[in-house]
């Protein structure tokens, strides 16, 4: 495995642990092996991160950021309009699906492997959460008479249009999605 490129010790530690972490999982990584990977000490990596659990938080906020990130530019890149935007954030996935390395929703697999109840779980279901409102506000926006409904249609076609992109390898995938999703707007927004 190739080693990360320097910078600060936590800076290290947190993009080795978030491409390791990514692609075998969190409980699939051992703090040896991020340590090694990293070219840190065992006492740098615990300065920064006391429990495996922190670094794992951190790695989910470093996913939150990318991922709300992408769906915020697809929908901005839509216009102006909440009505586009909730059909433009689709892109995002597809971006997703497309990537080398691509091994599904990293939230998900982290819920996954982790105990209900936990901080990790905890801060999946923060983030999924977030994401909702954000929709839910949008399909407001939009003119839904039921936003929170629109909204979980909405996100639910997400997260599996994020796990049929690993399931089917297919790029396809993200493109049935946001057909889908185009339809689900139609049908509960009022027509103009």
């Amino acid at each position: 495995m190739a080693r990360t490129p320097a910078g600060t010790a936590r800076d290290r530690i947190l993009e080795t642990a978030f491409r390791l972490f990514y692609a075998y999982g969190p409980r699939g990584v051992g703090v040896d092996t991020v340590i090694a990977e990293s070219g840190v000490a065992k006492a740098t990596l615990y300065k920064h991160f006391p429990r495996k659990d922190d670094l794992v938080l951190a790695y989910l906020d470093k996913v939150d950021l990318a991922w709300s990130g992408a769906l915020r530019d697809a929908a901005r890149e839509a216009g102006d309009d909440p009505r586009a935007q909730l059909v433009g954030m689709f892109d995002a996935l597809g971006g997703a699906c497309r990537r080398e390395g691509y091994h599904g929703c990293a939230f998900i697999n982290t819920a996954a492997e982790s105990p209900a109840g936990s901080p990790v779980h905890a801060r999946t279901v923060a983030h999924k959460n977030a994401v909702r409102a954000w929709v839910t506000d949008l399909a407001r926006q939009a003119g839904a008479a039921e936003p929170e409904l629109l909204a979980r249609q909405l996100t639910l076609l997400l997260d599996g249009g994020l796990a049929g992109g690993v399931l089917d390898g297919d790029p396809a995938v993200a493109d049935a999605a946001k057909r889908s999703a185009h339809a689900l707007i139609d049908a509960a927004l009022p027509e103009r």
